[in-house]
């Protein structure tokens, strides 16, 4: 019966998944040592028919590597069937290297995955792609950014793909399931972990509406040492990554230079001289990354343009009366004081909180701590 990688695991493909997840359980076999023994040998199969001495003629193997290849093959078969069974009944995809539907762009990078556990649409991989990261202690500027750059890129086809961590990844996966768009969440743990349990819900609508992966096996818990591991693949995913707020030491930062040396493109949100949070976006900008206003920009350095216009698909809040309008445009996402607001639009401070109020309940104005207020909205010009 012939191979059908786009189900999950059963009979009918489980001898091929059952080779790469034994190499996969092999100790000391990562993924960039794969990667070489198959272009060596040409097949998981092949591989693990090779003899020891065709082995040792691989100067890339380590003695260790060589030795669990070798000697510890039935322990690694024993877990490559419980490995099989747990996953087929989590309903969860496999696509191994080889695979049809194992993504071409993740299949170029120097390291990629043995095997990508998917929830989900595994076709979705596939699809162009853009990466957003960045910080998880994100401001409520970054977070309208992301989420508002991420609603763009959708409504042009684009799939976002970021890690599901709090802050800006998770504003970037919303962002696109507002706008109906397919988006996809790499994880640092096994799928049968909802990490972090803040995002169970957006963790749930990911799945109905694009796909969660992982390399890890199930039960594997999210410990700190697998994320940076993990961003090789939001990286290798996608054709460029947009970095929206980063720290100078920030682990965004090493998604960004992987990214580079993948070849992708790197984008970068800028932000205030004054915010420690953008000091790593600067600097990526320093060192030749896109600076990026809108997603025009990416989709101009992406020549991608012949998409659908951005003004044509964007929504836009209802027209104002003129002094609500008069307020609004003194607004930015960045926070403002109410009085310098009252100061700037010289109108009564009860006025100001009037309109103020009735735009936070249109949606366009958020009340932030210490009487201050940012837009989260662009309405059409009104006549005065």
């Amino acid at each position: 019966m012939p191979f059908t990688p786009s189900l999950p695991c059963g009979l009918a493909d489980m001898d091929i998944r059952h080779q790469w997840l034994s190499l996969a359980f092999t100790p000391g076999l990562g993924p960039a040592t794969l990667k070489k023994l198959v272009e060596r040998f040409g097949s998981a199969r092949q591989i693990l028919a090779a003899n020891r001495k065709a082995l040792e003629e691989c100067p890339f193997l380590r003695k260790d590597s060589l030795a669990s290849l070798c000697d510890q093959r039935p322990i690694a078969e024993a877990a490559a069937d419980q490995e099989l069974r747990r996953a087929e009944n989590a309903g969860i995809t496999l696509l191994c290297w080889d695979d049809p539907l194992f993504p071409p762009l993740l299949k170029e990078i120097s390291d990629p995955p043995v095997i990508l556990y998917v929830l989900g649409s595994p076709q979705l991989l596939s699809a162009p792609g853009i990466a957003m990261v960045g910080a998880r202690a994100a401001s409520s500027y970054g977070l309208q950014v992301a989420e508002r750059l991420a609603t763009e890129l959708s409504r042009h086809d684009l799939v976002i793909t970021s890690g599901l961590a709090l802050g800006i990844d998770t504003a970037a996966h919303r962002g696109a399931l507002a706008a109906g768009g397919k988006t996809i969440a790499v994880m640092g743990c096994g799928l049968d972990i909802i990490y972090p349990s803040q995002n169970k819900k957006t963790h749930e609508q990911i799945i109905a509406h694009g796909a969660i992966i992982s390399e890890s096996p199930l039960g594997t818990q999210p410990e700190a040492f697998r994320f940076p591991a993990r961003n090789r693949i939001i990286s290798g995913l996608s054709l460029g990554v947009v970095v929206v707020e980063a720290a100078h030491r920030s682990g965004t930062l090493i998604t960004a230079h992987q990214a580079l040396e993948q070849g992708r493109d790197v984008f970068a949100i800028p932000g205030r001289i004054d915010s420690p949070k953008s000091e790593g976006c600067h600097r990526l900008i320093q060192e030749g990354a896109k600076l990026v206003h809108s997603a025009a920009d990416i989709l101009e350095e992406l020549a991608l343009t012949t998409l659908a216009s951005p003004q044509a698909t964007r929504p836009q809040a209802p027209s104002l009366p003129p002094e609500e309008e008069k307020v609004f445009s003194l607004l930015e996402v960045y926070p403002r004081n109410i009085e310098e607001i009252i100061l700037a639009a010289q109108l009564p401070a009860h006025r100001i909180s009037e309109i103020l109020l009735h735009l936070e309940l249109r949606g366009l104005v958020a009340s932030l701590p210490g009487n201050q207020y940012q837009r989260l909205a662009e309405p059409h010009s009104s006549s005065v």
